[in-house]
């Protein structure tokens, strides 16, 4: 661009300026007393006076040389996950070459593309990358900006910002254009499934409700009109209900079982819509249990009672009832009844009206006696059978006649305490069998050896009863590889059985200590059937577009091979891959489909996993439009225009420099000259030279003298 000049006048006086105001003032003063004296020559006098002045002011003559500078138009090209629907993305991109090619052409415009990438959270933001991207731009150099997008923005601001108002420095402020270009043809449709609300909990054996909402976006939707809304829960059961469009919906669901339960849902496509993608949503409720019941009756007082007392108390979820029998019936030693129970132990109603309230029951040292009847004894059986959950710790009372083991109670116990030198007393330090290893209650105790072979790193116990035959599942040993913790499934229910009654050694730090507390609350939380300590399971998680699928198995075997099931119902084998010895087997396969997938194992064993949205507000509306972004282009005075749907030709506007806020029209996008420039040169030139102003002076001077000689 050539370079352009300009001409104007200043000053630059020769003395301070108080000099002059002085100066001027007594000129002026000795000007008025003469014209008042009628002094001859004393008008004369004055405009000498009056040269000398203007010559110490020094007006002067500039001539400045400007060099124009470019202004800078920003490109944003908006390429977030939204613009991966149809060929938007590759429209943005297309178009984008073409506009910076356009501006090229246009004298004293500079293009400056940017592009917005896709974003984890809180959909589309232009403004904020149109912000960032102006950042280094000089104010008076931005001639305004073009977004290349499909109109769906999230941060548009409620009035026009700084960067496309900038100040001019003199408390002046330009309205810059804002412009944009719609990767479509015109306004689209698109049908958009919302989850209102839905807890993320919810009690295992009731109903959970859920609220969900159903919109037509940018279609016209007859009032009260209704759709069929599908869902689809992890075990494939599918049904309907009928939804009204644009208001909200509660449904009810049950829950059955603990655990994350996953719901699919689907709305049908809207004719014409743009994207199916937002029709769908899967919502995650974790199964929970109401509090817990934990009967807890223990014999003779002792350590271990205190310590069980401490961890089930501690657990919020737990609802504990504990008895401890001070002195059996069939022993009296004088002491009134009034001082060995603050209240009477209510067997009949314990284990005759409420025990299929109870989740869980422990007997802790428990000695019967004559205690509970053979009846209430059998009650606990078919309890336990009937789903429950039981607990044995064994002590001493095991050695004597009329134990439990001589009740109906055997039925169901995983082990038989030999009546033949039963009870080994000496120094021993639990171990894991690789059974033990392998299952959930004690794999990966604090402690416990990372492979076969080696040694738990636990303190010492001293005594354990010994066994004459043992069944279900040995974890534990103890002296001479007899079992130490044994698991065993009863009908419906579990048992455990743990032989020693000095686990609490651990929590004193005898030896250096162990994992009681771990230990126990995973025996309890086993018995009371937690998903997660499931000795046969299997998981399955999506997370970034992977899967993982975790196997675990307490029986050694080959690699284990499951089959994936797809949202789409394709169907691949995927053969997981042994972690060690510690009964899990993983593998991960890429799962981009939105949806539930479902992973079987030839056990009949099911897990269900679908993957989150990242960003759930960028989906909420996939239409291509206008109506987001035209009262900021308006209030700009740009202009809005549709690119169409082919990449290799799209329809753009002409780009131009014009000045007005109105410049802009249809076909056509103004950007308004800023005339920034840079100086190149200076020159100056005295307006009154020293001679000129010498000789006037003088002439000034020799007049008054003459008008004075002739008085």
């Amino acid at each position: 661009m050539p370079d352009l000049s300009r001409h104007m006048m200043a000053f630059s006086p020769l003395v301070p300026l108080w000099c002059l105001y002085v100066l001027v003032g007594a000129i002026t003063l000795l000007a008025v007393a003469g014209l008042a004296r009628r002094v001859r020559g004393s008008l004369w006098r004055l405009l000498a006076g009056l040269g000398i002045v203007a010559w110490l002011y020094s007006p002067q003559r500039v001539t400045e040389t400007w060099h124009p500078l470019p202004e800078t138009a920003l490109i944003v090209v908006d390429q977030s996950a939204s613009m991966s629907e149809r060929n938007r993305g590759e429209m943005a991109r297309s178009a984008a070459e073409r506009v910076q090619a356009a501006m090229d052409r246009v004298p004293g415009l500079v293009p400056r593309i940017v592009t917005l990438r896709e974003a984890r959270h809180g959909g589309t933001r232009l403004f904020g990358a149109l912000q960032q991207a102006a950042a280094d731009i000089p104010p008076s150099r931005l001639a305004g900006a073009v977004l290349i997008t499909d109109g769906e923005d999230h941060d548009v601001p409620a009035a026009v910002p700084d960067v496309l108002n900038p100040d001019n420095g003199h408390g002046q402020r330009t309205l810059l254009p804002l412009h944009v270009l719609l990767t479509g043809k015109g306004e689209e449709t698109d049908r958009h499934l919302r989850v209102l609300q839905a807890p993320p909990f919810a009690i295992v054996g009731k109903d959970v409700t859920i609220q969900v909402e159903i919109d037509d976006q940018g279609a016209t939707t007859a009032p009260g009109a209704t759709t069929e809304l599908t869902l689809t829960q992890g075990d494939g059961t599918t049904f309907s209900r009928p939804v009204r469009i644009g208001q909200p919906q509660d449904i009810t669901l049950p829950v059955t079982r603990p655990g994350e339960m996953l719901v699919g849902l689907s709305a049908p496509e809207l004719p014409g819509e743009v994207s199916t993608r937002n029709n769908h949503d899967v919502i995650r409720i974790n199964g929970v249990r109401d509090r817990l019941r934990v009967l807890l009756v223990s014999g003779t007082p002792n350590q271990g009672e205190r310590v069980w007392r401490r961890l089930l108390k501690a657990d919020p979820s737990v609802d504990l009832v504990h008895f401890t029998i001070l002195r059996p019936p069939d022993r009296d030693d004088g002491t009134p009844l009034s001082d060995l129970a603050l209240i009477a132990f209510p067997v009949n109603e314990l284990f005759q009206q409420k025990i299929d309230q109870f989740d869980l029951i422990i007997l802790d040292g428990f000695e019967n006696r004559g205690i509970l009847p053979e009846a209430y004894l059998r009650n606990i059986v078919n309890h336990i059978r009937a789903g429950g959950g039981l607990l044995l710790i064994g002590g001493p009372e095991f050695l004597t006649p009329g134990s439990l083991q001589d009740t109906p109670l055997s039925e169901i116990l995983p082990a038989h305490v030999t009546t033949d030198h039963g009870m080994a007393i000496r120094r021993f330090r639990p171990d894991l069998t690789e059974t033990g290893m392998r299952h959930p209650v004690t794999s990966g105790l604090p402690g416990a050896p990372e492979h076969a072979g080696a040694r738990p790193d636990w303190g010492p116990w001293y005594r354990s009863l010994r066994t004459d035959s043992a069944g279900g599942e040995v974890l534990m040993t103890g002296p001479d590889r007899q079992p130490l913790l044994v698991l065993d499934h009863a009908g419906k229910g579990r048992v455990a059985f743990l032989l020693s009654d000095q686990a609490w050694l651990w929590s004193h730090g005898e030896g250096g200590g162990g994992p009681q507390s771990e230990l126990l609350r995973r025996i309890s939380h086993w018995l009371m059937k937690e998903p997660e300590l499931e000795e046969n399971q299997l998981e399955a998680g999506i997370t970034a577009g992977q899967m993982t699928i975790t196997r675990r198995s307490v029986t050694p075997g080959p690699a284990p091979v499951v089959h994936v099931t797809a949202p789409d119902g394709t169907e691949q084998q995927v053969t997981l891959e042994a972690a060690g010895n510690t009964g899990l087997a993983r593998a991960r396969i890429p799962a981009r489909l939105d949806g539930i997938w479902t992973v079987r194992d030839d056990a009949g064993h099911e897990a269900f996993a679908a993957p989150r949205a990242q960003d759930p507000l960028e989906f909420s509306d996939l239409r291509a439009t206008a109506s987001v972004l035209s009262p900021m282009v308006a209030a700009t005075g740009g202009g809005v225009h549709w690119l169409g749907s082919d990449p290799d030709a799209p329809s753009l506007p002409e780009m131009v420099l014009a000045p007005g806020r109105n410049a802009s029209a249809a076909g056509r996008f103004a950007f308004p000259p800023r005339n920034a420039h840079a100086v190149a040169g200076q020159q100056t030139h005295a307006i009154l030279p020293a001679w000129a102003m010498g000789l006037f002076v003088g002439l000034m001077l020799l007049l008054a003298w003459w008008r004075e000689s002739r008085s």
